[in-house]
């Protein structure tokens, strides 16, 4: 087969079974539906596969495909570039959704809209595919909306619940806020290359470096890069455009598990990683990446300790992490926030898999207070989540330790400006992802059993469908479906980062895909390196192990031991842990400031402008002044011939006054 036919068929494979599935659901049924998608995307997979292999042979692409139209000597192009940073994030795009269609056929098996749902996961893997695929910013932007729309879709899935369409219109409307830099960095790129295309426009990156904004004298490539990181802030949930991905929670649990890992929320980092040419040039750019990823690393990891519902912590765990990626990209190590990309992708499906099959064991309950001793029920849920727990939280030898370890000596080594408030928030983050991860892993899992008892429900505020177990019942293992993908999952979350550390981020397996100029970057973390085995030993004395130890042994005393002792210390400390759980306030304040000074402004507009100016004074002024003149005129009109005659009389003789008065 062709190669330029195998990269059509990694995008357009899951689209022919979104179509299948949405438009002819009714015809293939439930299970033509999943068949159609899962091929669709199991094709993309070994499509995937045998690219990585080509391009592991040294052939790379980069080319347009198709020209859509040419206008003022800018083409808009559909292209290709395909190298090591591509074929990486097809192998991760292409895998992880596969397991969620698998897990879908289990855990949406009740569910009226099946069929919709497989469409709407198909043609998200084709956005993403073709957002990363792309070789021009044109490409870049339509993958970019595509994945923010099919997201709206699937976040409001279950369209008759409020809640889901207040989340899935949040997210929307955030998304818009990041888009809309986005887009402004785009177009000042387009207006000082008059190009799309990556290759051109990096080749131009020097020149822009050197040429300031004409309004305001900024640098215009700290603006170019700023603008585009405002678009990463939204799709990557960033301080302060993070505010929709907890609320992103109301989607069913397969798409929560397909967002968080391996779509929409990586598509910031990787969108900076493929830019590293223009961001490698900016320190000032760099340095606002930096702060922004550590305050969100830090700050929304302490909002998963004061969650209740299951899928909320692992998606604040998700927040923390993406700080963690978008860090190693502000201190230039490229290469480390993929790395912890891909390995976070694997080990965060197996944790929101992993709850969704608690949730299914506790028909649909999914508040951690209602649970506790799962693990005698559901053995395999209960070791997959631990091996999810243990590689997010760093430990040696599993993929997370890797990735996030080279992160933090990459911070630890910078001198990008906030680096030393980086690694302070990354090494406290450390402590912190341990605790709430254990917290919750402990509350699941472990101790006494609190499930099966009358409660009145007002814990499953999040809940999907409220529904928990009956008095006397207990938990059951899920079907194969649901375990077949925890299990694959589980096994690249153990050994990716150990058998890939060496290529990805101390060879040269990037070196044509990602630019590091004269920042440190990981020059001295590849010094220090001497395989992926003593890496591992050597991260059993260092800081960021013991951090990871103290917060689950802390964890493991508080819930398990002295389950009284977080209740006092919520009391003592209620201003604080009210501030945590209304999540500082920034719903309150878009609530207030954003959302009411848009609803003022539009009451002002509809009163004002529209009632006011245009009903008013424009429509309503036109027909008062038009009603003045019949009347005066109709003053004239008596049907008299003898006034009309007098009045022509009139008109003459100041007609030739006039004329006498001018000569």
């Amino acid at each position: 087969m062709d190669m330029k036919t195998l990269y059509l068929l990694v995008p357009l494979a899951p689209l022919a079974g979104a179509i299948v599935a949405g438009l002819f659901g009714k015809l293939v049924g439930r299970t033509g539906a999943h068949l159609v998608a899962i091929a669709g995307v199991l094709a993309a997979f070994i499509a995937s596969i045998l690219i990585f292999q080509d391009v592991q042979a040294g052939n790379t692409f980069n080319g347009a495909l198709y020209t859509w139209m040419r206008v003022g000597g800018v083409n808009f192009e559909v292209g290709f570039l395909i190298d090591q940073l591509t074929v990486m994030m097809m192998l991760v795009v292409t895998f992880v959704s596969l397991m969620v269609h698998i897990y879908t056929i289990g855990y949406m098996a009740d569910d009226p809209g099946y069929q919709r749902f497989f469409s709407y996961i198909s043609l998200f893997t084709f956005s993403m595919l073709m957002l990363v695929m792309s070789n021009n910013f044109l490409q870049l932007f339509f993958g970019w909306e595509a994945v923010g729309l099919v997201s709206y879709l699937l976040i409001g899935f279950w369209y008759e619940r409020p809640t889901a369409i207040h989340a899935n219109l949040k997210a929307f409307l955030v998304n818009r806020v990041g888009d809309f830099g986005f887009l402004l960095g785009i177009g000042l790129i387009v207006a000082h290359t008059g190009s799309l295309d990556y290759r051109e426009v990096f080749g131009h990156a020097q020149t822009l470096a050197s040429q300031e904004m004409a309004a305001t004298g900024w640098p215009l490539l700290t603006a170019i890069c700023i603008c585009l990181f405002i678009g990463a802030m939204g799709k990557s949930a960033q301080v302060p455009l993070h505010v929709w991905l907890p609320d992103s929670m109301e989607g069913p649990t397969p798409i929560s598990a397909l967002i968080h890992a391996a779509t929409m929320v990586t598509a910031g980092i990787f969108m900076v990683a493929r830019m590293s040419p223009l961001f490698e040039l900016s320190d000032v750019a760099l340095s606002f990446v930096l702060v922004i990823g550590a305050t969100t690393a830090l700050f929304m990891g302490f909002l998963g300790i004061v969650q209740n519902d299951i899928k909320r912590v692992v998606a604040y765990s998700t927040l923390s992490q993406l700080g963690y990626m978008t860090v190693a990209l502000g201190v230039s190590a490229y290469s480390a926030a993929v790395f912890h990309l891909m390995t976070h992708a694997f080990f965060k499906a197996l944790l929101f898999l992993g709850a969704g099959s608690v949730i299914i064991g506790m028909h649909h309950d999914q508040d951690m207070r209602n649970m506790g001793g799962l693990w005698k029920y559901m053995k395999i849920t209960w070791i997959t989540s631990l091996i999810g727990s243990l590689a997010l939280i760093g430990t040696p030898f599993f993929s997370g330790f890797y990735s996030k370890d080279s992160i933090i000596e990459a911070v630890h080594a910078s001198n990008i400006p906030g680096a030393g408030y980086a690694l302070f928030c990354v090494l406290v983050g450390v402590f912190v992802t341990a605790f709430y991860s254990f917290r919750m892993y402990f509350l699941v899992f472990h101790g006494r059993e609190r499930f099966g008892q009358p409660h009145d429900g007002a814990h499953d505020d999040h809940g999907e469908h409220h529904h928990g177990l009956a008095p006397g019942q207990k938990p059951h293992e899920s079907p194969w479906v649901v375990t077949v993908p925890l299990v694959l999952l589980a096994i690249p979350s153990v050994l990716i980062g150990f058998f890939t550390i060496a290529p990805l981020l101390f060879g040269d397996w990037f070196k044509e895909a990602i630019f590091v100029g004269g920042h440190v970057g990981l020059k001295e973390a590849e010094e220090a390196f001497h395989g992926a085995f003593r890496m591992a030993l050597h991260g059993l004395v260092t800081a960021p192990f013991w951090l990871a130890l103290a917060g689950v042994a802390l964890a493991w005393f508080f819930y398990l031991k002295r389950p009284d002792i977080p209740a006092t210390i919520a009391r003592t400390l209620r201003p604080l842990v009210t501030v945590l759980e209304n999540k500082y306030y920034f719903d309150r304040f878009n609530e207030i400031f954003l959302a009411g000074g848009a609803r003022l402004l539009g009451r002002g507009l509809w009163k004002g402008g529209d009632q006011g100016l245009i009903d008013g004074l424009v429509v309503g002024g036109t027909t008062k002044f038009v009603g003045w003149m019949a009347r005066i005129s109709s003053l004239f009109q008596t049907g008299h011939l003898y006034q009309y005659a007098f009045t022509m009389i009139i008109g003459v003789f100041v007609l030739l006054t006039f004329w006498i008065a001018r000569v």
